[in-house]
């Protein structure tokens, strides 16, 4: 009979977040596959867990998937883990376990902390509907391109995303996405756990480029407001807005059309709707 591959989540931090279930699984499987089997004994030894490891990561997943999925066959049960929260979730996982599905091996799911679902918890943000992003590219020009390609779902957008890059990607969001509600939940679970809550401009400020940033962050914003140009009593406060910002972007020196698109990025709205909008004010002030 073959074995069954356990699909174990471990802490983000707090090492009490671990399941009764979870340390039931790691003493009794044959063998823990681990992203960094050195961080993994550190969480074994303070639960008393002698279970054997092996390497599994994201520089040998495809060699090592083949070899683990041999010993599944031989009858082996065998635990995955990442060095943090639960597999698969923007860590490694994915080719060993569609190698086991794919070769009739009972996978089995073990769950527990996901650091983008304590965030999305704690935010405050609507988690109705939400968008996973996992990491968004590093460089800027493709992570513009990608937040692009989200401007109009209609729903939170959740990213992981490194202390380094936090400041560019919080003035690219903004830039894009315009000055939505948004949330950094930053070294959740741990000592010095935080949520940093405002506009994306007002988090640009507060993760000023120069100012070193710290932790692992999950990035929480607000989907596309609601700005319907049929309904004309909300239709005059969001054109009174975007006549204001055009305006003062104009008086910074940018042409008109620029500060149009300028300003409907800040509030949200397709550029479309804001060609629309400034037309009809225009019509209305010629009266």
């Amino acid at each position: 009979m073959p074995g069954t591959l356990y699909i174990v989540s471990t802490p983000i931090g707090n090492l009490e977040d671990i399941t009764q279930r979870a340390l039931r699984v790691l003493r009794d499987v044959d063998l823990i596959a681990c992203e960094d089997t050195r961080h993994t004994r550190k969480l074994l030894n303070h639960f008393g867990i002698d279970t054997r490891t092996i390497s599994y990561h994201e520089h040998n997943e495809r060699e090592r998937a083949a070899e683990l999925c041999e010993l599944l066959e031989a009858g082996e049960d065998i635990a995955l883990v990442s060095d943090a929260g639960t597999p698969l979730v923007s860590d490694p996982g994915f080719r060993l376990t569609s190698l086991a599905v794919e070769k009739g091996i009972r996978v089995v799911p073990v769950p527990g902390a996901t650091a983008f679902v304590a965030g999305l918890s704690g935010s405050g943000l609507a988690s109705d509907q939400i968008f996973y992003g996992g990491f968004l590219p590093a460089r800027a020009n493709a992570r513009r391109a990608k937040l692009e390609e989200l401007r109009t779902v209609p729903a939170t957008l959740v990213f992981y995303e490194a202390p380094h890059r936090i400041a560019a990607t919080l003035e690219d969001a903004c830039d894009v996405l315009g000055n939505r509600p948004a949330v950094i939940a930053r070294e959740l679970t741990k000592l010095h756990e935080e949520f940093l809550r405002g506009s994306l401009r007002e988090l640009v400020y507060a993760f000023d480029a120069k100012k070193e940033a710290r932790g692992e962050m999950v990035l929480l914003i607000g989907g596309p407001q609601s700005n319907s140009l049929g309904d004309q009593e909300e239709q005059r406060p969001i054109s009174g807005a975007l006549a204001e910002l055009v305006g003062r972007f104009e008086v910074e020196g940018l042409e008109t059309k620029a500060a149009l698109k300028k300003a409907a990025r800040e509030l949200g709205l397709k550029r479309d709707d804001a060609y629309r909008l400034w037309e009809a004010q225009k019509k209305r002030r010629s009266r």
